[in-house]
């Protein structure tokens, strides 16, 4: 039998998509494509130029020719919503659907380009292995990709086990939510089944994507959810804790559970895109302390009034975090300028107006001195 999205027999429950996050959104969405005659589906990998979409009738290959824009974010991702012709040889992709969210990172810190590493997420998984010492820094900056992607973050402390001591492992659980307002954080172990069910239960009929840098256990993480090992998994150094890319490309994969999972390569480098309100939301402490500032443009250098600085007095808020919040901002305003000539404008007159302040002030000290 087959299914379109517009049939009566498809009702969001019981279509054939219905495992891969069919719903009746994307069941409205598909509706005028339906008409033309063509197949709903759902992006499981991509490869040069190509791509596996699970369709009613079965996972075909598609050549995503007809949908190569010039903007590098419009390109087709694992967990792309398209549709595809019904028939032929080669098929193709004839359009993508809109995208709930979009996990986006910035390709090079010299370039003006994001990539996109996977559409319609519910959950981002950022896996953060225990073998090495904590980097909050490194967690801080995955979580405003994934605030900014409009995915509900989740932390994930993987290999566990490699901690006995629950005093310890409590502590370190208890650092990271104070870096993630917010967000839950799990400690995970595959290897013994640690809190395995209970990700399983919060991931469970929804969308996710699991990140994290090589050797950070994604691959035996994400066996543990599948039940079975359906990714290769290599071992970790034992002088840095540090992996190889066991996983090349983006797989989106069906959880026994219900829901499903995008496994993603380890990522070296999590550059911001456009990412200030997931930045935001990260620093969310600060963010409402900006608000009790005496100036609403107060820069929390050295203003008076500053609720900021007086909360980095008392010790209520950590140096770290506020050194880490100004770092995170300067990057994604220069990731920003890069494509907006208006904000580089405004960037370069803030520039010569706290030179020429400079300059005044130093002008000024020197008149006393004589």
């Amino acid at each position: 039998m087959s299914f379109s999205a517009a049939s009566p027999e498809a009702s969001s429950a019981s279509h054939p998509l219905a495992p891969y996050g069919w719903d009746e959104g994307w069941e409205v969405e598909f509706t005028p494509y339906a008409a033309q005659g063509l197949l709903p589906g759902r992006v499981v990998r991509v490869d040069r130029g190509q791509c596996d979409v699970v369709t009613p009738g079965g996972t075909v290959r598609a050549d995503t020719e007809f949908v190569v824009p010039r903007d590098p974010l419009k390109v087709v991702c694992t967990g792309d919503w398209v549709a595809v012709d019904p028939g032929g040889d080669p098929r193709y992709v004839r359009t993508l659907l809109p995208r709930r969210t979009a996990f986006v990172r910035s390709t090079s810190s010299k370039r003006s380009e994001g990539q996109i590493l996977a559409a319609n997420v519910d959950h981002a998984i950022i896996a953060v292995p225990l073998a090495v010492e904590l980097d909050l820094g490194r967690i801080e900056r995955f979580l405003a990709l994934a605030w900014e992607s409009g995915a509900q973050p989740l932390v994930v402390l993987t290999k566990a086990d490699l901690v006995p001591d629950a005093t310890g492992l409590s502590y370190l659980v208890d650092d990271v939510e104070t870096t993630a307002p917010g967000v839950q954080v799990l400690a995970v172990s595959a290897a013994t089944g640690e809190g395995v069910d209970v990700l399983s239960a919060v991931v469970s009929g929804s969308t996710s994507v699991l990140l994290g840098i090589s050797g950070a256990g994604k691959s035996t993480l994400a066996n543990a959810l599948l039940g079975e090992d359906v990714m290769e998994v290599r071992a970790t150094r034992e002088v840095d804790g540090k992996g190889r890319h066991t996983t090349t490309t983006r797989n989106l994969l069906v959880l026994p559970g219900g829901g499903v999972l995008i496994d993603t390569p380890g990522l070296r480098g999590v550059g911001l895109w456009d990412a200030g309100q997931g930045v935001g939301q990260v620093f969310a402490e600060i963010e409402e302390l900006a608000e009790k500032c005496r100036f609403h443009d107060c820069a929390h250098g050295s203003e008076p009034g500053c609720a900021v600085l007086a909360a980095l007095e008392d010790g209520s808020l950590p140096e770290r975090r506020l050194e880490s919040y100004r770092k995170l901002l300067r990057e994604n305003q220069r990731i920003v300028a890069k494509t907006d000539a208006r904000l580089r404008a405004e960037i370069r007159r803030d520039w010569r107006l706290k030179g020429a302040e400079g300059r005044a002030a130093m002008e000024a000290k020197r008149g006393r001195i004589r």
